[in-house]
């Protein structure tokens, strides 16, 4: 019989036993967290088509925990800003992640998301981190569907990774402060 080119990949650390498990229960939220995210996509330009891309039978963005899109900031976990961002905008931007329920995650998709990307001008935000936290840059102009992928699953290593109690400390607090941003 040929071998099986499944690789099995060893538990999380825990207690395991004949029809049973046990283990830490910051690791299995942020297992299940890290797996179940409701992206937000909020596409404005050449990115928000390749993040359409992506979404699509080709790539697949469900297959990673991602199919659930949703277009309520209430509901959803990671804002995915994909595109360039005016000046004129940025306060929606921000309204937008400020109606978002902790925890809550923001990927930069896009040079112009970035760093404004080559539009140097007055009226372009140069990077949304400017108006709120990111936690992962994805380069590019635009990027390859498979780079919005990477950075989804950059965003799935930090869910799962993070501590129940991270939101709450005062480092968090003070870093939603400097960006103007209440804290209830």
């Amino acid at each position: 019989m040929a071998e099986s080119k499944i690789k099995m990949v060893e538990p999380p650390e825990g207690i395991n036993g004949q029809g049973y498990y046990a283990g830490s229960f910051d690791k299995i939220i942020g297992l299940a967290r890290s797996y179940s995210l409701w992206p937000l996509p909020f596409a404005t330009s050449c990115c928000g088509i390749e993040f359409m891309a992506t979404m699509g039978s080709s790539y697949d963005l469900g297959r990673f925990g991602g199919e659930n899109m949703l277009f309520s900031p209430r509901q959803a976990d990671l804002l995915m800003v994909c595109g360039t961002i005016s000046k004129k905008l940025a306060p929606v931007l921000k309204q937008v992640y400020t109606q978002m329920s902790e925890p809550k995650w923001v990927m930069a998709v896009g040079a112009c998301a970035s760093s404004g990307g080559i539009f140097d001008t007055y009226s372009v935000l140069q990077g949304i981190d400017r108006i709120i936290p990111v936690d992962v840059y994805v380069p590019g102009c635009p990027p390859r569907p498979e780079q919005i992928i990477e950075g989804f699953m950059e965003i799935q290593e930090l869910a799962r990774n993070e501590s129940l109690r991270r939101r709450d400390t005062p480092e968090y607090k003070a870093l939603l402060q400097s960006y103007n941003i209440d804290i209830d």
